[in-house]
């Protein structure tokens, strides 16, 4: 068998971490097997669906790199493909046309609550041997309804959750077509997994009622079902399911927050899979060694912390001028000034060490590409009359030793020496001259990036 799964997001906003994370699972099983990604936009919602949602989704899956094999395949490209198989079906006796209002129905479902019953519709129009239908309505559009078993059971074995069964009394007389002809849901998720011949099915557990529908709908088509994991939900750190009100849930925020793909996709593979204690992992790594028999039943809980210390790692160990590129458009929204000013990728190598995303290291790297400017009070509290003669013979040194961080270091210890100073006595006003603030990597290192020209022109304010 070749494995088969796939992705069917609702164009209905971005791209959710949880669908990122259901979308990790399916592509990295079928890179684990050999097998196919589908990807499907499922945009048969047309008042909830839009086109910019459609691009949310495509830019969420690219960036992460969570490349389809097959697709994107949009439900409203199928719908001649759906109403042959609903005419197929009435044609069958599997499907059948329901006049009954929507008035009509809820009235129903009224009584059933009443009696203490499941509200459910009560099978009007369903037609038995035997039976006598009603008069149909000359003003009235039908729907077009699934006929569900009566009797038995829906039973599968789920490769999170393990065997769920669930009685056809519980189920209903689904709706498969509103009066329109427009197809619903779990008819049209039936026929194109059927179509595509989708193997494994992946998805959240909020998925659960709408499994024993459609593999119902797929018996009736002769149909061979997939296999099924539900996995469950993402939990914030409050303990409740993520909300948009409450958590950065778009997967796109998530980049312009700073963070990288591979962190993200690292991350996200822990929620609810685990290889023995590896916290750190390539997508290779994972997809070799990804099976469904290691996800698990229990929600994950959504940790910033943990994500932000992934993310460090991987910046530390990113490329340096990548770094720079991500980033240039940052700092240029801060006001960086590149002309005359170190190399970018050096400097973001100076800094990548301490930062948990890329707009913090952005915000640290400006101190090269913006003109200093230290608040009085500190250059009073630290440029005193007692360090100025170590500053200008610093700066003397400046004019002539050669300009790498060893020979600046040595010719700074040599200050120290002279005056008898303390490292932070003199590190410290040379900070303020040179980019307006007290914290900084080493200031040899600070001293190297900015080179001799602009050391000189920014210490030439305590010349004597």
């Amino acid at each position: 068998m070749t494995v088969r799964t796939r992705f069917a997001p609702s164009p209905t906003g971005y791209l959710h971490v949880g669908g990122a994370r259901t979308a990790l699972f399916s592509w990295a099983f079928a890179r684990h097997h050999g097998g196919t990604f589908v990807l499907r936009i499922e945009d048969t919602d047309l008042e909830r669906s839009t086109p910019e949602a459609v691009q949310a989704i495509l830019d969420g899956m690219n960036w992460l790199g969570l490349a389809h094999d097959e697709g994107p395949f949009y439900q409203m490209q199928r719908m001649d493909r759906y109403r042959a198989v609903l005419a197929d079906m009435l044609a069958k006796g599997t499907a059948y046309y329901c006049y009954s209002s929507s008035e009509e129905v809820e009235a129903m479902r009224e009584r059933q609550r009443a009696a203490g019953e499941k509200p459910r519709y009560d099978g009007t129009w369903r037609p038995e041997a035997g039976k006598a239908l009603p008069v149909i309505p000359a003003d009235r559009q039908p729907v077009i309804r699934f006929k569900n078993p009566l009797e038995g059971d829906v039973s599968w074995s789920d490769v999170v959750k393990g065997q769920i069964t669930i009685n056809n009394r519980e189920l209903d007389d689904l709706v498969i077509a509103r009066p329109d002809g427009t197809p619903t849901y779990n008819f049209c998720v039936a026929v194109d997994d059927w179509d595509m011949q989708i193997t494994h099915v992946i998805r959240g557990d909020d998925h659960v009622n709408n499994t024993p529908r459609q593999i119902n709908i797929l018996n009736a088509l002769g149909a061979s079902l997939p296999q099924y994991g539900h996995v469950p939900m993402i939990l914030g750190t409050d303990g409740q399911k993520l909300s948009k009100r409450r958590d950065a849930v778009s997967v796109m925020d998530y980049f312009d927050k700073g963070y990288l793909p591979e962190a993200m996709l690292n991350y996200l593979a822990r929620l609810g899979w685990s290889h023995g204690d590896d916290e750190i992992f390539s997508m290779e790594q994972m997809c070799s060694w990804f099976d469904l028999t290691h996800l698990s039943g229990s929600a994950a809980q959504f940790n910033p912390e943990k994500l932000a210390w992934i993310n460090n790692h991987y910046i530390k160990a990113a490329d340096n001028q990548r770094l720079a590129d991500l980033v240039r458009t940052q700092m240029q929204k801060e006001g960086a000034e590149f002309v005359g000013a170190p190399e970018l990728a050096a400097v973001v190598a100076l800094f990548k060490e301490r930062a948990n995303t890329t707009v913090e290291l952005g915000s640290a790297a400006m101190l090269f590409y913006r003109q200093p400017a230290a608040e009085t009070t500190l250059l009073q509290q630290h440029v005193t009359d007692a360090v100025l003669p170590a500053l200008r013979q610093y700066a003397d040194a400046c004019k002539t030793v050669e300009w790498n961080k060893a020979a600046l270091s040595v010719a700074l210890k040599q200050v120290l020496a002279d005056h008898g100073l303390k490292m932070p006595q003199l590190a410290m006003p040379l900070r303020l001259l040179l980019t307006g603030q007290l914290q900084t990597p080493s200031i040899d290192a600070v001293v190297e990036l900015f080179g001799r020209e602009v050391v000189l022109q920014r210490l030439n304010v305590i010349a004597a």
